[in-house]
């Protein structure tokens, strides 16, 4: 059997940006000091001109960005999920969100699959924080083919966009011949009927392992990947929870403010069932080998597995 390429989503994303820079001559780049590590450096490489580094001022960033989008150019703005979504929150809200600038948030280093960072690197608070601010578009992409498109669709919306990018290498399971991203749009990777498993980022991968080893069991497991968080496809998740009447949602992030709560919001108010929300449990993370904290806080496949049969009792 061929081994899977796995890529990480920062470097779809640089990728794209460099594609973007020859094809829209309004597309501006600014980040904080670490055009390595978000990988924004390959858009400068090709446009200097239009790369601005603001160093370790993040905060600042955000307001040189509102203004550039005032002067009718499309800021991509980048630095770690902490930084990017924490520390400048404030003036993501007052500054771009508010006056609903077109200013794309690219936030790389997102959940704990920072590793080594450590917690005070590992934002798993970003999806709440930005999920709250009002015309804010909250995107997870899953992999590299599907951050790619959602790099080029972040640039085609018209408005605040947050894009959590990952620095682990996962796994590339789309075809890109085929596939469509749409914001707003989840999409279906496996039929099922016995139990639903909505996923986000890295967690969808893991979601489609463990459906995997469900289905050898004779369990239709119904996975989807849901890489728009807000606006969310509330079609897509009541249609399986009307079918298949219990829900697991896994995302690499609290569980509190995320993916589980936005889909318990929604079931609750139109679709009650029973859900089981994997991601962080209001705990801080810790230093370590970004796979082995994965399996330590119990986001890997064998734990989404585990409550797939105490959730159907058997």
């Amino acid at each position: 059997m061929a081994e899977v390429k796995k890529i990480a989503t920062r470097d779809s994303y640089g990728a794209t940006l460099q594609q973007l820079a020859a094809e829209h001559p309004e597309l501006v780049v600014l980040d904080a000091d670490l055009s390595v590590s978000t990988c924004t450096a390959m858009f400068q490489k090709v446009a200097p001109e239009r790369f601005f580094d603001c160093g370790i001022a993040e905060a600042n960033m955000m307001g040189v960005a509102a203004g550039l989008a005032t002067m009718g150019l499309v800021p991509f703005v980048s630095s770690f999920a902490m930084f990017a979504a924490a520390r400048a929150y404030e003036q993501i809200l007052n500054s771009i969100a508010y006056p609903r600038l077109n200013v794309k948030i690219c936030a790389s280093h997102g959940g704990i699959s920072v590793g080594e960072d450590g917690a005070s690197h590992q934002c798993c608070e970003d999806f709440a924080l930005m999920r709250s601010l009002p015309g804010m578009t909250v995107i997870c992409p899953a992999d590299d083919i599907e951050a790619r498109a959602a790099v080029r669709a972040a640039f085609e919306l018209d408005g605040p966009v947050y894009l959590r990018l990952g620095r682990l290498a996962v796994p590339v399971f789309h075809d890109a011949a085929n596939y469509h991203f749409e914001i707003g749009k989840g999409e279906k990777l496996t039929e099922g009927n016995d139990i639903a498993i909505i996923a986000t980022g890295l967690e969808v991968n893991e979601a489609r392992i463990a459906a995997e080893h469900l289905a050898a069991q004779g369990i239709g497991a119904r996975v989807l990947n849901i890489h728009t968080i807000k606006p969310l496809d509330e079609e897509l998740i009541l249609d399986a929870a009307r079918d298949c009447r219990m829900v697991i949602t896994c995302e690499e992030h609290s569980v509190i403010g995320g993916l589980g709560e936005a889909v318990c919001s929604l079931l609750a108010e139109k679709q009650p069932v029973p859900v089981r929300r994997i991601g962080v449990q209001d705990r801080f993370a810790c230093s370590g080998p970004a796979w082995d904290l994965i399996h330590a806080f119990g986001l890997d496949a064998a734990t989404i597995e585990k409550a797939a049969h105490e959730m159907l009792g058997y």
